[in-house]
């Protein structure tokens, strides 16, 4: 049994019954090749639209992005197949993406904060593809015998693994956690 935790700076966090920890790099695909798409997309700009030198640079961009999309799924599929090989039940939180990703933009009335700073999370969130790590996970499990579960993921942080007890001053910082009901602190591992 492994319950997988997705994150940003490491893209999976294994945890094992026996509290081992494997962790996977995050891929990154979108940010490693985002400067080559910015020089190819200026380029695109001072062609003229719909000759042939702009329907050369449109298919170079086109390129690019598949590149991007290409080594994240051969990444997703990579990961996802060795975790479903090496265990039968998989433990999955359910985040939904749509949600987490959300702008904090907000209204003309009442702005958003730090809306800079979430922006770029939620392109480095959208950039390690949860939602088809999910999916496949999910079937691949199925084809080889074994059972994915997905758990809701609302104050999943804040509960005690020992006694628990559930409270929100259990996870005072996003890695320290100190229960209030036993006493017991762990540091998270991502």
């Amino acid at each position: 049994m492994v319950g997988v935790h997705l994150g940003v700076a490491k893209f999976a966090t294994l945890v094992t019954n026996d509290k081992q920890t494997i962790q996977y790099e995050s891929v990154r695909a979108y940010r490693r090749l985002e400067p080559l798409l910015a020089k190819e997309q200026r380029k695109l700009k001072r062609k003229v639209k719909f000759s042939e030198n702009w329907k050369k640079q449109n298919r170079k961009i086109q390129k690019v992005h598949q590149k991007i999309v290409n080594s994240r799924k051969d990444y997703l599929h990579k990961v996802s197949t060795e975790i479903s090989k090496n265990h039968a039940v998989i433990v999955l939180s359910d985040v939904k993406v749509k949600s987490v990703s959300k702008s904090a933009r907000g209204t003309i009335e009442n702005p958003g904060k730090d809306v800079k700073v979430k922006s770029i999370f939620n392109k480095a969130i959208l950039d390690q593809g949860w939602y088809m790590f999910k999916r496949q996970l999910e079937y691949k499990s199925q084809w080889k015998g074994g059972e994915f579960l997905l758990v809701d993921h609302k104050n999943t942080s804040l509960a005690c693994s020992s006694c628990g007890n559930r409270a929100n001053d259990n996870k005072k910082t996003f890695k320290d956690f100190t229960c209030t009901g036993c006493g017991k602190k762990e540091k998270a591992s991502y």
